[in-house]
């Protein structure tokens, strides 16, 4: 059995069991996947400050979880503390943002991103460029209010990130768009079928871009 770790760096338990649901049904046959909920922070990350704490939270999970892992995922758009943890971990790590980015930028298509959170802008752009992908991307279509009051009404969620994820199919030209955010696992998923583009869920692109990295390491 192939144990992964799935980190979530806001400090909701809730949405730890919400992001371990999506990835297990991604997970292949042999493949666990078990959450771990960071200790500090707030229940949903909305602005850099608390991304950039996030990333020591990522850490401390990591060590308090013990080292029996095959494979880690950091579950919060923005991917804090990845780099930190690559150097740390002697497994594959990916995280949220790098992996639905990289899928949805799969042959050269142009790519948007819907969200809840406008002062996270600026370094979720930074992951684009980090990653090279910055001519491939067509930018952010944000939702109105109150995130973490828009998050926790489902059906309002949904519809609101379906107006953002239209306006970054009719007014940005993206062939592809992006749920940017781990809370949002469940409407991302939700809203895929409504859409004539792919409109990817970054919790499930993570964890089968982890599978795949797997997959070579066990092939070399």
């Amino acid at each position: 059995m192939q144990e992964i770790l799935l980190i979530n760096p806001n400090s909701s338990s809730a949405t730890t069991a919400m992001m371990v649901k999506i990835a297990n049904s991604e997970a292949p046959a042999g493949c666990r996947v078990t959450g771990v909920t960071a200790a500090g922070g707030p229940t949903m990350i909305v602005n850099e400050h608390e991304l950039d704490a996030a990333a020591t939270e990522v850490l401390k999970a990591w060590r308090s979880a013990g080292g029996r892992w095959d494979g880690v995922i950091v579950s919060a758009f923005g991917d804090p503390g990845i780099e930190w943890l690559r150097r740390e971990a002697s497994v594959p790590v990916v995280g949220i943002a790098e992996a639905s980015m990289l899928v949805a930028s799969e042959g050269r298509r142009r790519f948007g991103i819907a969200t809840v959170t406008p002062e996270l802008v600026s370094p979720i752009e930074g992951r684009a460029a980090a990653l090279g992908l910055r001519d491939l991307y067509t930018g952010i279509r944000l939702t109105q209010g109150d995130p973490r009051a828009l998050a926790a009404d489902p059906q309002a969620l949904e519809e609101a990130l379906a107006q953002a994820v239209q306006r970054c199919i009719d007014e940005d030209g993206a062939q592809a768009v992006i749920i940017g955010g781990g809370p949002l696992g469940q409407a991302a998923l939700a809203l895929a079928s409504r859409f004539d583009v792919p409109v990817i869920a970054p919790i499930s692109a993570a964890m089968r871009l982890l599978c795949s990295r797997l997959a070579a390491t066990r092939g070399a």
